[in-house]
């Protein structure tokens, strides 16, 4: 096998217990496992994607570029007359020539009239909640697989499989799973338990965003709600507007289908209708129907989604109300999407589908660690030219061109050929929100990205806490870093998931003020026990 081909597998012991039988009975027995490790993207950046971030930031700074010159011709002019001359030209020449004058100031005015009126408005994000489930319906491990175990539809083969995946997850033992899941045997996929799930998360985390933003829901112009699996009509928006008797005029969106980036997605939509309706609120709601797609059946790459997904649901308020820049927490920076569904394989990473005895779930292909290495190289890619600082870019771009031109002379003897320079993140952003899908995913992103611990240190925490839950795991990370109260004013949050399509989404934060612990959020109860030794 060739070395670039073993970079990409990685090996691990498993400890299988005691042998219950045969001549090794009684001894302790061990099987080395092979898989494939997230690709080293940032060892292979593809120059056209670099492009593409300096071609946006080109366009949304043309204005840094253009305002600074004209600025230093006009003080070249004027810094070249005397006091006498200039009062000269501004009153004399001004008198003789009113016409000028005056067509001058129209142009000015019309110039800066324009400017303001195209320049985007910013976006602020007044405060966010994340729902926390009644310790009722919590689940440790062994109580997870006791309830599958009991549900009868099971083998002992896809059991087992379903506990080395739940004991080597990154989850812990205080997750959360709807009652339907934990009390019935029957088949819980109904669009009567769905609607009830949907309605205890959402309804849970806006009744908590309402209470702490004291908007009512009559205010909100904007409303967005994103849910891969669960699309019942009518739509889960309409539910949430019914509840709350929300105004006849709102603008409302379902997003349906799009994977554990779609609250990312969310956010874009919200901020390009705040875009083009001034003096707005907006509301992005991302959750996911864990019991609704509870997977029954015995195909291995379906009973994945069983052992990491679990409840959970955050509201979002969005302004683009210049009066609200005092009491915003953040104000959005920049957003860069990837979507790679033109690729077949790409298309079919994560496919819900029926298995051979028609019971319908999420399929989880094994190709999903490369696939979402190759979607995570392009966003990260695009990304850094807009947050990157100059003279890790200088150092990027440079190393990476001079490969492009002479790395296909060079021999290979050179290490400094082979590989461009890696650009350190870490300069451009003091949090990191990585959407806590697996300690996998987790692990491989940390040594490609070269996090500390510290830096990843909420998506783990997440992941242990609550759990896979799709779209919203981002904000239970950021969550996470309020109650520590390690968000300080300046700091810059970078919000990255990934999911089907297959997309890898980025949204980029700046934080308005220090953020102090919160009256409501779902760790103050467990913080203090927080970062949690992980043993799996």
């Amino acid at each position: 096998m060739a070395n670039n081909e073993r970079d990409l597998f990685s090996a691990e012991i498993v400890n299988r217990g005691i042998e219950p039988s045969g001549p090794n009975a009684g001894s302790l027995t061990f099987s080395v496992r092979v898989r494939r490790r997230l690709p080293d993207f940032l060892q292979s950046v593809n120059l056209k994607y670099v492009k593409l971030g300096y071609h946006y930031l080109i366009n949304h700074g043309i204005y840094l570029f253009t305002i600074p010159v004209l600025l230093v011709v006009f003080s070249a002019e004027v810094g070249s007359l005397s006091k006498e001359d200039l009062w000269k030209k501004l009153w004399e020449d001004a008198r003789y020539d009113l016409a000028t004058v005056l067509a001058s100031f129209g142009v000015f005015v019309f110039t800066l009239s324009v400017y303001f009126m195209s320049r985007p408005r910013p976006i602020y994000l007044i405060d966010f909640a994340c729902y926390k489930p009644d310790d009722e319906l919590k689940v440790s491990r062994e109580q997870l697989m006791e309830v599958a175990r009991k549900s009868g539809k099971f083998d002992e083969a896809s059991l087992e499989f379903q506990k080395r995946m739940l004991m080597s997850s990154g989850i812990g033992d205080e997750t959360y799973i709807p009652k339907a899941v934990i009390a019935s045997t029957e088949n819980t996929a109904t669009m009567k338990e769905g609607r009830a799930e949907a309605s205890m998360v959402m309804f849970g985390a806006l009744d908590e965003l309402f209470e702490k933003t004291r908007v009512r829901p009559k205010d909100v112009g904007v409303l967005v709600v994103n849910c891969s699996i669960f699309n019942p009509t009518p739509s889960l928006s309409a539910m949430i507007i019914n509840h709350y008797k929300m105004r006849g005029n709102i603008l409302s969106y379902n997003l349906g289908g799009m994977g554990c980036s779609a609250g990312i997605i969310g956010v874009d939509l919200a901020k390009d209708i705040l875009q083009a309706n001034p003096n707005n609120y907006a509301v992005v709601v991302s959750t996911e129907m864990v019991g609704y797609n509870w997977y029954q059946g015995k195909d291995r790459s379906m009973l994945i989604p069983n052992s990491f997904f679990r409840m959970g649901c955050s509201a979002v308020l969005l302004s683009n109300r210049r009066r609200d820049y005092s009491r915003a927490k953040y104000r959005l920076e920049h957003i860069v999407r990837t979507h790679k569904g033109a690729d077949d394989r790409s298309f079919r990473c994560v496919y819900q589908e029926e298995d051979e005895q028609k019971l319908k779930g999420l399929k989880i292909s094994k190709d999903l660690i490369e696939i979402g290495g190759d979607a995570l190289k392009t966003n990260i890619t695009t990304l850094g030219p807009l947050v990157l600082p100059f003279s890790e870019q200088l150092l990027f771009f440079s190393t990476l061109v001079w490969r492009h031109l002479f790395g296909s002379k060079n021999d290979g003897n050179s290490p400094s050929m082979k590989k461009p320079y890696i650009p350190d993140y870490k300069l451009a952003f003091e949090h990191f929100c990585v959407h806590a899908a697996s300690k996998t995913i987790l692990d491989e992103l940390q040594r490609n990205l070269e996090l500390s611990d510290k830096n990843i240190e909420a998506s783990r925490m997440t992941l242990h806490r609550f759990g896979n839950t799709s779209s919203s795991s981002i904000w239970y990370e950021l969550a996470y870093m309020e109650a520590k109260e390690s968000v300080r004013r300046g700091d810059r949050v970078w919000q990255l998931a990934f999911g089907s399509g297959f997309k890898c989404n980025s949204v980029v934060w700046r934080a308005m003020r220090r953020v102090t612990k919160p009256s409501r959020n779902p760790w103050l109860d467990c913080i203090n026990r927080y970062p949690a030794p992980l043993n799996n």
